[in-house]
């Protein structure tokens, strides 16, 4: 295995330890892309090497994509394998970005690709993770065109240290962006219910996770590393719309189970609500 920690490595010590097949079809790659940071793992079937990239995302907040590309001894012929991680993406929302690269990467079968690749998800990331997508339990079902329609989000948070500077901005986010709903406190639990157009409430998620909305144990701010998406998914007929975003306390699980009921959300409630209070 040779690891590179420092992207201003001579390139002839790279390429001194790469087939000679696989040199040739990587050389432009190297040379060009702008790397934070590679492992190249040279193996027997192969070579892995690791990108982490920086990507203007919506609200042109940065999203920091981490692929990783294992190429066979007979690339490009074959096409390589992707994996692609996020911590500012839901596990659904890397799974698409990975099976848009398949998509491009069969495009460019027998020839070099990877550094198209690059290019590519880097402009094109965007159209990617807004695809509207219904989502539970992070088991993510594409449903392309439905744009329009009113749609809901239900997170949950571990704590809140700042809990009145996290409100306050939960609240300020929720007004910025026309979404109506709940910021619900029980107990330990935490929940944000949020209703609005399906553009808002993409936007509040990456809001969500990319500010630093509270503090650590030092007292530093932080960013939210620990919210759940639990559900999000278009509003139903039999759904009531909240007229506007309040923040609630519950003195008692018995509470809480009436507002979701009361918003026609009793599904809801008994399928993720409970399992929090184990």
């Amino acid at each position: 295995m040779l690891i590179l920690k420092n992207v201003n490595i001579s390139e002839h010590c790279i390429y001194a330890s790469v087939p000679p097949n696989l040199l040739r079809n990587i050389g432009t790659f190297f040379s060009v892309l702008h790397i934070w940071k590679m492992i190249l793992c040279l193996e027997t079937h192969g070579i892995s090497f690791r990108i982490q990239i920086s990507v203007k995302e919506l609200l042109d907040t940065d999203v920091l994509l981490k692929l990783l590309f294992r190429l066979p001894v007979n690339y490009p012929s074959a096409l390589p394998d992707i994996s692609v991680n996020s911590d500012q993406l839901t596990r659904a929302q890397c799974m698409d970005v990975k099976e848009k690269l398949l998509e491009q990467a069969k495009k460019h079968l027998s020839e070099p690709m990877v550094h198209d690749l690059i290019l590519w998800v880097q402009q094109h990331l965007k159209d990617v993770i807004k695809q509207p997508a219904a989502v539970c339990n992070e088991k993510t079902t594409l449903s392309k065109g439905k744009e329009d329609g009113i749609w809901m989000l239900l997170l949950h948070l571990d704590h809140m240290r700042a809990k009145a500077k996290y409100v306050k901005t939960v609240e300020k986010w929720a007004s910025d962006l026309r979404l109506t709903g709940r910021l619900m406190f029980m107990g330990k639990i935490i929940l944000i219910l949020l209703q609005g157009d399906r553009s808002s409430i993409k936007e509040y998620l990456i809001l969500q996770k990319t500010s630093k909305v509270d503090v650590d144990s030092s007292g530093k701010k932080c960013k939210e590393k620990m919210m759940r998406v639990l559900c999000e998914t278009e509003v139903q007929s039999q759904h009531k719309r909240f007229q506007m975003f309040e923040v609630k306390e519950y003195s008692a699980l018995e509470e809480l189970q009436k507002e979701f009921e009361t918003a026609g959300l009793t599904t809801l409630f008994s399928e993720f609500v409970p399992s929090l209070l184990k």
